[in-house]
């Protein structure tokens, strides 16, 4: 890292340093050549001037040449004196007589028109660059010349002094780089293992930083960062605890699936009932066997859908209700909620009824049968009176019983069911005809609605028992409204059968527990009217059955609709097809 950030330094110097020698080189330099120049120009000018002086007062008493040697030695420069014709009449650098004429030198036409002239130029006699000023005299012009040279020197040696200022600053620079480059790195190597620290969760790190530049206030972000972490972390840790206190404490068996399908977590309670066979990060089908339970988890984690089974085959003699829901960010929990024991009670329950069901039928036909003898071989008023209701309880409660070992049967699955494709057009046909003269002779109309073709899977005999079972209803609680209207109607890939009244409706309050058994709206009502209070849990146990559902819709002063819904019949040819 010291090596990264020193090279990093040292091209930074060396980029300002390049920028700076180049501003100077190209800029500077320029800017006082020129102005050396200038300066040069005119101080030979004001030289020359004082040149054409010395020639207008002492050209009668000395020699010209004797003149010219004088003000070059004394100007550093070469020194002519031309004549108007253009011919040279002294030179300190070469001999007049082998010199050409200066009649078409810029700066001598510039000084025989009596001004001040320059120019810069090889000269032709002695091959270098030269600066000439001319100034005017009487019968031509004297000029003097500085040799261009002396200034390149001077330029080269201004030029030798940057460049050695230029190594100084790179040596200066390079130092400079080598010293922050270790100060930096040094700072930042304390913060990568300080970072290397928290990636390794070791959360109490912490770094201090005593300047106050950028990577100061980069440490001090990471340490409150840390300390953040370390904080939500711990609370993290707590709720993670407390929630597997809370799992470990349930009764139902626990367990959390990854997307993949591998088990994730476990409480105590699935543990136990996989006899300490779960493996955390084994696939779920090494842990749990059984096809309804993993076909519920599989279809959770796909479907992204809350879904139940049944599941008999994890332990011997039990039964579990599973719940798998999807978890937010992926996979799967699952819930096993141990129902043998309740299904021994109703199972107890279910049998209990029956046989005292069973045991009722004979003596209660029995105490019917005499009462109806009795009747029928006549008697005086108050005997007769008590014959009847003696005949017209023990008929009510010869049909509690068969009620009840109906309900029993269909709740344990004693009942088997014969389904055939039957037509929905001609079920409810079948309901009408039943009814249609019972349900005339009360002043009430019993009407199909709609219907459809479509055949439906079903025991003709249980469908036509919880049609008239719901007739039945509609008929005692809905004869207000005179009328009642069946149909039929095709939903989604099943049938929807309906039975609706017209009569008072019933409150919303009811409508959840119209289904139980003995459950009553109007209890004196349902007593005057001889029900047993069973007829719509048998209804709905055999829709159950099927296969299907069943609802009921009401509204007081509107009446009451029943509706139940049956699978489609599978067709005859893709059942064979599928055999």
């Amino acid at each position: 890292m010291t090596r990264r950030i020193f090279f990093k330094l040292l091209g930074a110097f060396l980029l300002v340093i390049a920028v700076a020698t180049a501003t100077l080189d190209f800029a500077v330099r320029r800017a006082w050549e020129t102005s050396l120049r200038h300066e040069l120009e005119t101080t030979l000018t004001q030289k020359a001037r004082l040149f054409a002086m010395q020639v207008e007062h002492a050209r009668d008493r000395r020699p010209l040449q004797q003149i010219a040697n004088e003000v070059s030695q004394a100007a550093d420069a070469r020194a002519t004196i031309i004549e108007s014709s253009g011919n040279v009449l002294a030179d300190t650098r070469a001999d007049p007589e082998e010199m050409e004429n200066h009649a078409t030198r810029p700066e001598f036409i510039a000084a025989l028109n009596g001004n001040i002239g320059s120019a810069q130029r090889i000269s032709h006699t002695v091959g270098i660059p030269f600066l000439y000023v001319a100034a005017p005299v009487a019968g031509g012009a004297v000029r003097l010349a500085y040799p261009l040279s002396s200034i390149a020197q001077r330029v080269r040696h201004v030029r030798l002094q940057l460049l050695f200022a230029s190594g100084l600053a790179l040596l200066v620079a390079l130092v400079l780089a080598v010293l922050i480059s270790q100060a930096i790195s040094r700072r930042l190597q304390r913060i990568v293992v300080f970072a290397d620290q928290i990636a390794a969760g070791d959360l109490t790190a912490r770094i201090e930083e005593g300047s106050a530049d950028e990577i100061a206030h980069v440490a001090a972000a990471l340490d409150r960062t840390a300390r953040q972490l370390e904080r939500s972390f711990a609370e993290l840790e707590t709720g993670r605890k407390q929630l597997e206190t809370l799992l470990n404490s349930m009764q139902d068996a626990v367990l959390a699936v990854s997307p993949a399908g591998k088990v994730e977590w476990s409480n105590g309670v699935m543990k136990r009932l996989a006899y300490g066979h779960v493996r955390v990060g084994a696939p779920l089908v090494e842990t749990m066997r059984d096809p309804e339970f993993l076909r519920a988890v599989d279809e959770a984690l796909r479907t992204r859908q809350v879904r139940t089974a049944r599941a008999s085959s994890l332990g011997a003699g039990r039964s579990f209700d599973v719940i798998a829901a999807p978890l937010p960010g992926g996979g799967a929990v699952v819930v096993l909620h141990d129902l043998t024991e309740v299904e021994r009670v109703e199972k107890t329950r279910r049998d209990f009824i029956a046989n005292v069901s069973h045991e009722l039928r004979t003596p209660l036909t029995s105490i019917q049968g005499y009462a109806e003898t009795l009747l029928d071989s006549g008697g005086n008023g108050n005997t007769r009176e008590f014959l009847e209701i003696i005949r017209k309880n023990a008929s009510r409660m010869s049909r509690l019983t068969e009620d009840l070992l109906t309900l029993a049967r269909v709740e344990s699955g004693e009942t088997e069911f014969a389904l055939q494709p039957h037509s929905a057009a001609e079920l409810l046909r079948e309901a009408q005809q039943n009814f249609q003269e019972i349900l005339k002779s009360s002043g009430m109309e019993l009407e199909v609605a709609e219907s459809t073709p479509a055949a439906v899977q079903v025991d003709t005999d249980a469908i036509q028992q919880v049609l008239t079972n719901l007739i039945d209803n509609a008929a005692k609680y809905g004869a207000a409204g005179g009328r009642i209207v069946l149909g039929a109607r095709e939903v989604e890939g099943r049938v929807e059968f309906y039975v609706r009244d017209f009569g008072a409706g019933i409150t919303s309050e009811h409508l959840p527990r119209l289904f139980e058994r003995f459950y009553r709206v109007d209890k004196a009502r349902s007593r005057e009217s001889g029900g047993t209070g069973l007829g719509l849990a048998i209804a709905k146990h055999i829709v159950l059955a099927h296969g299907g559902r069943i609802r009921v819709e009401s509204a007081l002063g509107h009446g009451s609709t029943f509706f139940f819904t049956l699978p489609l019949a599978v067709p005859a040819d893709t059942t064979a097809g599928t055999s």
